[in-house]
């Protein structure tokens, strides 16, 4: 009887490992290694991807109009151009303090008025399909937590929407993790897509309120790999305001292509995560420092 040669698939996992291989970069994540230059472009002044480092600031969750207008006033000051704030908020643990509650479906009609007034971009997180529908009605931007970096059905959802998409790196994956998440999304025929580091899990974290660590080396590692816009969140990464300004400046050296900040007009007294927002006199510093030293690098803050 004739003996059938069965190919091996060049899809098989050849070298499966903690970090990138040959193999992966032809068979795992041809799309996200890809060598064209990919840029992402929110308007004709907003270019993530270019010689531009675009800022986007604010706090973390919608807690209230008044809230969300002393920040867009802010921003407007410093010609920063993008507004962040979360209507849908996962958080580590189940239990709220009594000053939060996930503002959802009127937290997004405070961004649609704040949007309208200020002339703002939007970027908030999507955690659940179900909420896809009404955030798409005001964000442009969508941004998906590292909580949710793998949750592929999510991930395949908001693709389909064509929006431009911010994609965080859970604080325990590999770049390997990452970048196969981010091919789950580039899959689905949306090219739109910005990647973020947000820090990592160590051992050592160098403060007892500090969570993760901001992995700078991330940065240069991924365009050695990836043409798509790599930004930096030195907020959530280092979960104290007095790091976010070294942090920030080191991301820009590093190649970021653009930056998460979070700010408040009273830090202590955010809802959320009241040890790492900036009050507004430090982000003013923070902006006009960055805009010096993106010079260095014939990049432009906005």
């Amino acid at each position: 009887m004739e003996k059938k040669i069965i190919k091996k698939s060049s899809l098989s996992n050849k070298e499966p490992s903690k970090d990138i291989s040959k193999d992966d970069i032809k068979n795992k994540i041809p799309l996200v290694a890809s060598k064209n230059l990919k840029k992402v472009k929110i308007s004709k002044d907003i270019i993530f991807g270019s010689n531009q480092v675009p800022i986007i600031a604010g706090p973390n969750g919608v807690e209230s109009f008044e809230l969300m207008v002393k920040v867009a006033k802010q921003l407007k000051k410093n010609k920063i151009k993008i507004i962040r704030g979360h209507a849908y908020k996962p958080l580590t643990f189940p239990y709220r303090s009594k000053m939060y509650k996930e503002s959802k479906s009127s937290g997004m009609d405070i961004m649609d008025e704040i949007k309208k007034e200020f002339s703002l971009k939007v970027v908030t997180e999507v955690t659940e399909i179900r909420y896809l529908g009404r955030i798409t009605k005001t964000a442009d931007i969508l941004q998906i937590g590292s909580r949710n970096m793998q949750n592929l059905e999510l991930l395949k959802e908001v693709s389909n929407t064509k929006f431009p998409i911010i994609l965080k790196r859970h604080f325990g994956a590999s770049l390997r993790d990452f970048l196969g998440a981010a091919e789950h999304i580039l899959v689905n025929g949306n090219q739109n897509l910005i990647l973020c580091e947000r820090g990592v899990s160590m051992p050592h974290t160098h403060r007892s309120t500090s969570r993760f660590a901001l992995d700078i080396q991330a940065i240069p590692a991924l365009k050695e790999i990836t043409k798509f816009p790599i930004i930096s969140d030195p907020s959530h990464a280092s979960f104290w305001a007095p790091w976010v300004p070294s942090l920030t400046f080191a991301s820009i050296s590093a190649g970021c292509d653009g930056l998460i900040i979070e700010m408040h007009p009273n830090p202590k007294k955010s809802a959320v995560d009241p040890l790492q927002p900036l009050n507004f006199k430090q982000f003013k510093a923070l902006i006009k420092k960055s805009r010096q030293i993106s010079k260095v690098f014939n990049r432009k803050i906005v």
